[in-house]
């Protein structure tokens, strides 16, 4: 049976006679050398064209129909055998039409190699993943957002190239050269630079868009911003908005957060104009020399994280999204993660919204979205205790603190910095983000106050239903994770023992 396809820009004629000629040589138990003296054309030649990297005019495409036994027609054909339709139908899924293989440094010929060995395997293996997604109401931005954050971990979350332009533009404004960038400043620049102008009421009188911070009218050249952010949420997406016409990112979401599906192109387009506005805000040189301050601290003090935000203006999160950029190039410590939770006054439900693990594969995790996290974490007490402050009308805008966690079990530790705040755009929740770096000789030279006696050390795990530490004094529900292990793990000694 043939199937007749489509062609796309990922996958195009020269690919399709590729696998047919791999195909066909292959079936008929041909060399490379066979195949050569058969038709003439050279062994470098023909891989070449199995690669899907040339192809050839027709008088070489008939020498090829002839050595392979099968007309000129049936080779040029948009039809392919039963075997190939499983690598086309993947080629051809959604995933490859709109995702950037060149940003993985991915070549559809280099995939075709791969998949061609055993098409039948590897189909089965995608719908199996395409099945455990439908189960599980995974959408495709969850694969999108998940090849970001792929992305950031192997670039370190470094990007020169931005930080360059950032640098570029700073240099050729001056209004840009005195800290804080300030609202005014960056609006008058979208303003001159772009002819963009902003609106401070629209966006807010739609009720059911009260959860958007901003929306970008492309026609009328106007930034909509929800009338209830703060000066810092303000200067970041208005930094934004610089950085996706300085680097000239044409795919994009005009709303934040992105509520529409996006393709990986137009998420990670919002990646690098949000990487823009934090390194606009926070310049790389002037960072580094505060990190430099800060960690050559013997002691820890709350006043040196809370110092970042009065002296940038920047939001919490942005500090320490912009420490994952600036600490694995500039310090050394690649082993980090960063962690942002929302909590409400319902104190046994929280959620970890945003993640990033660089080196290593840290805990928690967002799929354990169904269990109850570890109270144990800094990230969780600092919310409590941030929920607990305004219900007591004690406000607090922001809470810092530190701590060593050690991981259960194990004698790993990490060194977490929290910063906790208010979310503005929902008074009833909390929000809290952590960078985390792991001790070890280099961290410990870097870093001074981790030695700090007056940091507390607390032994911390994933959830509750994955920890075996039967002493927890925060335990909020029971080990059924380790329950389900313990239960299957007697069921097999029990089979072993049947066989002896």
């Amino acid at each position: 049976m043939k199937k007749h396809i489509m062609v796309s820009d990922n996958f195009s004629l020269k690919h399709i006679l590729g696998l047919k000629v791999h195909d066909l040589r292959v079936k008929k138990d041909l060399s490379f050398q066979d195949l050569s003296e058969s038709s003439g054309l050279s062994i470098s030649y023909l891989s070449e064209i199995e690669k899907g990297k040339k192809y050839p005019k027709g008088d070489k495409i008939l020498a090829l129909a002839k050595a392979l036994d099968v007309t000129y027609d049936e080779l040029v054909s948009l039809k392919v055998s039963k075997k190939l339709t499983p690598i086309i139908n993947l080629l051809q899924s959604d995933f490859f039409k709109e995702f950037p293989l060149d940003t993985f440094g991915l070549e559809p010929q280099k995939i075709i190699e791969l998949l061609s060995n055993s098409p039948e395997k590897v189909h089965a293996f995608i719908n199996s993943i395409i099945n455990i997604a439908r189960n599980y109401e995974m959408r495709g931005e969850h694969f999108h957002y998940a090849a970001l954050r792929s992305y950031q971990e192997m670039n370190d979350n470094y990007f020169s190239d931005i930080e360059t332009a950032v640098k570029k533009f700073i240099k050729q404004h001056d209004s840009l050269k005195q800290l804080p960038n300030t609202v005014a400043v960056l609006e008058d620049l979208l303003k001159k630079e772009f002819d963009i102008t902003i609106d401070r009421t629209k966006l807010s009188s739609y009720p059911e868009l009260r959860d958007l911070r901003s929306f970008y009218q492309k026609k009328e050249k106007r930034l909509l911003l929800h009338n209830g952010l703060t000066a810092a949420q303000e200067a970041f997406l208005i930094g934004r908005e610089l950085g996706f016409h300085v680097l000239g990112l044409k795919e994009r979401p005009a709303e934040t957060p992105p509520y529409k599906a996006y393709g990986f192109e137009g998420i990670l387009n919002n990646y690098k104009a949000s990487y823009f506005s934090a390194a606009l805000i926070l310049p790389e040189q002037e960072v580094i020399t505060d990190i430099n301050k800060m960690a050559l601290s013997d002691t820890w003090n709350e006043s040196m994280m809370i110092g970042f935000i009065d002296k940038y203006q920047a939001t919490p999160e942005m500090i320490m999204q912009r420490l994952t950029n600036i600490l694995p190039k500039h310090f050394g410590l690649k082993n980090l993660f960063f962690l942002r939770f929302v909590g409400t006054d319902n104190f046994s439900s929280y959620d970890l919204t945003k993640e990033l693990h660089l080196s290593r594969s840290h805990n928690p995790h967002t799929n354990s979205l169904n269990e109850t996290y570890c109270r144990r974490w800094l990230s969780i007490r600092l919310i409590k205790q941030l929920r607990s402050l305004t219900k007591l009308d004690k406000s607090s805008s922001i809470l810092a603190g530190a701590q060593i966690s050690q991981y259960y079990g194990t004698e790993d530790e990490y060194l977490c910095l929290t910063l906790a705040f208010p979310n503005v755009s929902n008074l009833s929740e909390s929000i809290s983000v952590t960078i985390g770096f792991y001790v070890d000789a280099n961290s410990k030279k870097r870093i001074k106050f981790i030695s700090d006696p007056a940091i507390k050390s607390r032994i911390v795990n994933t959830t509750c239903q994955r920890c075996g530490w039967t002493d927890c004094e925060d335990r909020i529900a029971p080990p059924t994770v380790i329950e389900k292990e313990t239960a299957q793990k007697n069921v097999i000694d029990a089979l072993l023992k049947l066989d002896e």
